[in-house]
């Protein structure tokens, strides 16, 4: 039991030092964009850790408050709520009985509802607990980011030099791979967050959703998360459109598949093909990887990690072995 859970605080480290680096290394990508406007590098780190907590900031004055008072108002309306559907449904029963005889009992599943939402709410205050948790972490991964970012050479090069000598300089390579293709992603990840926000803000506007602004920013910030993600966002807008009219909630479903169908056909195969494109089976197996060996913060690093994974997979294995090898064997 004790290893266990030493292996586990250890894994958690190790996460929080991985998000760091990637993170340094994303970040050190618009430092070099804004020294190439002849900006000082410290001012540059400035001026890109200011954006990063500017953007921090403004998502959790937009979304926690407003989510905080709907939330608060949702566990108050849910027990009346459940009251109305079966009512609803008690009515629509006796009638469809009389043409249908042999309909089964819609009742005996509505009753079934209450303890699956206490279930769903329960989980999600322990998901509220575990990120506070999580805020912690992050104020730690954001030191350790400042301090990879301040001065990044000295740390490069003593990650090469963990390699033999005649090999350190086709490391300096991949390194710099790595760096192009998390840049890459990252500016494909972007463009597909705003896409996804503006079309779930119009939709929502339309359909004269509340928080329709903090929504919309939500599932743009989700979509960071393949998969999972996306199927998070919709729940809250889903909720508080119930609150409103029963029928908003089935017309948000609807919008949100229209909205991940247009991103999954259209737009991914479009940016991401000119980017870092990862299969979803890479994708998938990526985030059960990294989330099995580092928790929260491996399902939200799986994608850059999985990037990073796959340059060094094709540069090392493919290009500097196997490649070779079967050249070597063909002589």
């Amino acid at each position: 039991m004790v290893l266990l859970v030493s292996l586990v605080w250890i894994s958690n480290r190790i996460a929080i030092v991985v998000t760091a680096i990637v993170l340094a290394t994303a970040l050190n990508q618009l430092v070099l964009q804004l020294q190439k406007l002849h900006i000082k590098r410290s001012l540059a780190v400035f001026l890109s850790l200011f954006i990063l907590l500017a953007f921090l900031v403004g998502f959790f004055w937009l979304i926690v408050p407003p989510f905080t008072a709907q939330f608060q108002e949702l566990l108050a309306l849910v027990p009346s709520g459940i009251s109305r559907i079966q009512a609803w449904v008690n009515y629509w029963e006796q009638r469809l009985i009389g043409w249908f005889p042999n309909l089964p009992d819609i009742n005996g599943l509505i009753q079934q509802i209450p303890p699956l939402i206490t279930q769903a709410l329960g989980s999600s205050i322990a998901l509220f607990t575990l990120s506070i948790n999580a805020i912690l972490e992050f104020l730690l991964v954001l030191v350790l980011t400042l301090m990879l970012l301040v001065n990044p050479l000295p740390y490069r090069n003593s990650f090469i030099r963990l390699f033999p000598s005649f090999y350190r300089h086709r490391v300096d390579e991949i390194l710099t791979r790595c760096a192009s293709g998390l840049a890459s992603w990252t500016g494909g990840a972007l463009i597909e967050m705003v896409f996804i926000a503006g079309l779930s803000g119009i939709g929502l506007w339309i359909l004269q959703v509340p928080l329709a602004l903090a929504h919309a920013v939500l599932a743009g910030l989700l979509n960071f998360i393949p998969n999972i993600g996306p199927t998070l966002s919709v729940v809250f807008p889903m909720v508080i459109a119930l609150l409103d009219e029963p029928w908003k909630a089935v017309a948000v479903l609807i919008l949100y598949i229209i909205i991940q169908n247009i991103e999954s056909y259209w737009l991914t195969p479009t940016i991401m093909a000119k980017q870092v494109a990862l299969l979803p089976a890479v994708t998938l197996t990526s985030q059960i990887l990294f989330t099995t060996f580092f928790g929260a913060l491996g399902l939200l690093m799986a994608i850059p990690l999985a990037v990073v994974a796959k340059t060094w997979i094709e540069e090392v294995l493919f290009q500097d072995v196997l490649d070779k090898w079967n050249n070597a064997s063909s002589r």
